[in-house]
């Protein structure tokens, strides 16, 4: 792996073209699926390029989670109210560094979006899964996935639940079903898909505008002439060194997700045409301690005995103030009234303690710093209040009921799981931005390669990247087409 800038190939130092299209996309994950199928659709002769031997990349391992609002179908069955002006105040409270044109257009686009994908040939369940958990155990078409219901951004917004999860049981593959019916779509309108073959360099013209891109498969190479070239090749988690420079802490001992071809290639040819990033540094890591979301009445500490974050947050969002605790260190508190065995075990049960002082010289937590925080914490919870994290009321439980037990959330003992979230800086419309923000005429990323709307873990919600890559990736397709025609 690289951290190396692909060069530049200028146009006139091109002797034979291989092939001529009017878009070229790299990368036939749900990103580049959806822009290639949508620049058909406007008539656009359309070549994509995907490295591996199959379709889907990374959207293939998804569980299937799109985040969508402003009053799908769905949420009208089950009766949750929305509007796009609520999603757009919750997406604009939780970001790290709101892009605001993007999410209002995300979010006005969001009910076209989810009958477009129905389209494809599939239909999310009209039934709401109510509990707490990090993905549906059936089918069940929507459940809360982010922090709607936490405050403070409970009262910014209006919640809603918008986790819209594809009909295919299970926490994994669930988005597979999608990709395949892409792969019909894009057959059906004619794209040309040549797997085993990805884009290896950007042809420019004497303007700074990419004009087409060289490729490589099986050892031979070539040059398409492109009106435009869409990058939709995956995020960098598989980059070790691209990793160890932009998000060190990931290399240390979270188990990545991405395939082998998340190696930042996208994001390099990006650079090499003159774009720039955002958010590197962030990733998505998470180690979720429910369900059963009855644990979420105990009390999360560090290694002061402190509280340092409302215990019904999004597990990622719980993961990402963790991360940030002296040592990646932090513990889950339960007394024996509201202790259960956690359906995915990935935060590990140190042991139970007939009293507190005991838990505390086992943790290694200050002597009297634990009972302190616990004595607060139930003293309130005996009225249903939290006036110090305002966890949500459902949550708010004493743990006075000795024994008590310590769930370790710490980075390496607890199992944590992530990838990149930065990318690209892109337009609405997907176009790649230089630094002074003007576009790089003919270039788009979308998906991984265009970075995300939830740019840190803390206002990540399951579904952002399904939902927002497969959304931007339709708008990047669509302009694409009406630049060059």
């Amino acid at each position: 792996m690289s951290t190396q800038i692909p060069e530049v190939v200028a146009v006139d130092t091109i002797t034979e073209w291989t092939d001529e299209f009017d878009v070229v996309v790299a990368g036939f994950g749900i990103a580049g699926g959806c822009a290639a199928v949508e620049a058909a659709a406007a008539g656009a002769r359309v070549l994509l390029l995907e490295r591996a031997a199959v379709a889907g990349g990374t959207t293939a391992l998804a569980g299937g989670h799109f985040y969508l609002g402003g009053g799908t179908a769905v949420q009208q069955a089950t009766g949750h109210a929305d509007s796009a002006e609520e999603m757009y105040k919750y997406l604009t409270a939780v970001a790290r560094d709101p892009e605001p044109e993007k999410i209002r257009a995300y979010c006005d686009g969001s009910v076209e979006h989810f009958d477009w994908l129905e389209a494809l040939g599939f239909e999310f369940e009209r039934s709401y899964y109510p509990e707490k958990a990090v993905i549906q155990p059936g089918t069940q078409g929507l459940m809360y996935t982010g922090n709607e219901k936490v405050w403070p951004f409970r009262e910014q917004a209006e919640p809603a639940p918008r986790g819209h999860k594809v009909p295919v049981p299970g926490d994994t593959q669930g988005a597979a079903l999608v990709i395949e019916l892409l792969v019909k779509r894009a057959a059906a309108l004619g794209v040309e898909v040549r797997y085993e073959t990805g884009a290896t360099n950007l042809i420019v013209d004497a303007d700074g505008a990419v004009v087409g891109v060289r490729w490589k498969e099986s050892g031979k190479t070539g040059a398409v002439r492109a009106n435009s070239v869409v990058l939709a090749a995956g995020g960098f988690v598989m980059n070790a060194e691209m990793v160890a420079e932009h998000v060190p802490w990931l290399a240390e001992k979270p188990f990545v997700l991405g395939t082998t071809y998340d190696n930042g290639l996208g994001i390099r040819l990006g650079l090499s045409a003159g774009g720039v990033t955002r958010n590197m540094d962030q990733a998505f890591v998470t180690a979720p301690v429910y369900p059963p979301s009855k644990l979420l009445t105990g009390i999360i500490v560090n290694q002061a005995g402190e509280r340092f974050v409302a215990e019904d947050s999004y597990h990622a969002r719980t993961s990402a103030f963790v991360l940030e605790q002296p040592g990646a260190a932090a513990y889950l508190i339960v007394d024996s009234e509201h202790m259960e065995q956690p359906m995915f075990p990935l935060a590990p049960l140190i042991d139970g303690w007939e009293t507190v002082e005991e838990m505390e010289a086992a943790l290694g937590i200050p002597s009297g710093a634990l009972r302190s925080t616990l004595d607060r914490y139930n003293e309130h919870a005996a009225r249903g209040e939290d006036p110090d994290f305002h966890k949500g009321a459902e949550f708010v439980q004493p743990q006075d009921s000795g024994p008590w037990g310590a769930f370790d959330l710490t980075l390496g003992k607890a199992l944590y799981a992530g990838f990149t979230l930065g990318g690209l800086h892109t337009s609405a419309h997907g176009e790649v931005l230089r630094d002074n923000g003007s576009p790089i005429t003919g270039l788009y990323a979308v998906g991984a390669n265009g970075g995300t709307l939830a740019q840190d873990g803390k206002g990540y919600a399951s579904g952002t990247q399904l939902g927002s890559g497969s959304f931007f990736g339709r708008r990047a397709g669509r302009h694409a087409v009406s630049r060059s025609s």
